[in-house]
């Protein structure tokens, strides 16, 4: 006996986000971000789930959602150069606008090709393929899928404040936090330890919001080139250290 399993297939993740968009009948102009960063990893996890192998594109996505959601999370809004709120979510519309625009002409665009394959004699996919694959940069992939795994660390730390949360009160706060001292807070770890635990410098946050400020302050360093991280033993155990030759960069953010 065989067990055939059918899958939604999507061409790219945000194929995805505007199936979850138009399946719930959102507005895109006004994406509610919790309710569709849920969905999408729910489709991440069944897939993973399935042994399905994932393309590093939603794994992407995925960090790009966490990262509009963990800004949301921060009381004191971006402004821009006029003193206006600056949406996080602004980039992400603009491009399911762009991908939902293509996307409307894409069946033109099909039945184009299909004609075009009429006249002229394809070519050796086999041997293409092959090619293709030579050139992809070996441990890309790999590498995205640690990023997500990070993001499992930073919720299960981001748990830890939710459980211990007493009574809501609703209560206007100032939190006196900034990414760049954050940044600057973490870095000032390695004065005694060469390396830490990426969950123990999530850890040194005080309530929720520091915890978001400095989630985001080790992204910033990671893109940056200024701290380095890697895999350790057991399951999404990760450790964080400074790259070689950042003491100029240091300086410049303590300034």
């Amino acid at each position: 006996m065989s067990f055939e399993i059918k899958l939604a297939q999507f061409e790219g993740p945000f194929d995805l986000l505007l199936f979850f968009i138009e399946r719930d009948e959102l507005d895109i102009h006004d994406i509610p971000i919790a309710h569709i960063t849920r969905d999408f990893l729910d489709y991440i996890h069944q897939m993973q789930a399935m042994n399905i192998e994932l393309a590093s594109e939603f794994i992407l996505v995925a960090a790009t959602l966490m990262r509009i959601k963990a800004k949301m999370l921060i009381p004191r809004p971006e402004l821009d150069e006029e003193g206006n709120e600056i949406d996080p979510r602004l980039d992400l519309v603009q491009k399911l606008l762009e991908y939902k625009k293509y996307k409307a002409v894409m069946t033109d665009f099909q039945h184009l090709e299909d004609e075009r394959l009429k006249q002229e004699k394809r070519g050796n996919i086999a041997r293409e393929l092959e090619e293709i694959a030579s050139q992809a940069a070996p441990g890309e992939e790999l590498q995205t899928l640690d990023l997500y795994r990070l993001l499992t660390v930073y919720e299960r730390v981001l748990a830890r404040f939710a459980a211990g949360k007493q009574q809501i009160v609703h209560t206007v706060v100032q939190y006196p936090y900034s990414i760049e001292e954050q940044k600057v807070a973490i870095m000032k770890l390695f004065d005694k330890e060469k390396r830490v635990s990426f969950e123990d410098v999530l850890s040194i946050s005080q309530d929720k919001v520091q915890l978001v400020y400095n989630f985001l302050a080790v992204l910033e360093l990671l893109q940056q080139q200024i701290l380095d991280i890697n895999i350790g033993l057991g399951f999404n155990n990760f450790w964080v250290s400074p790259k070689e030759q950042v003491e100029e960069s240091v300086e410049e953010m303590e300034k």
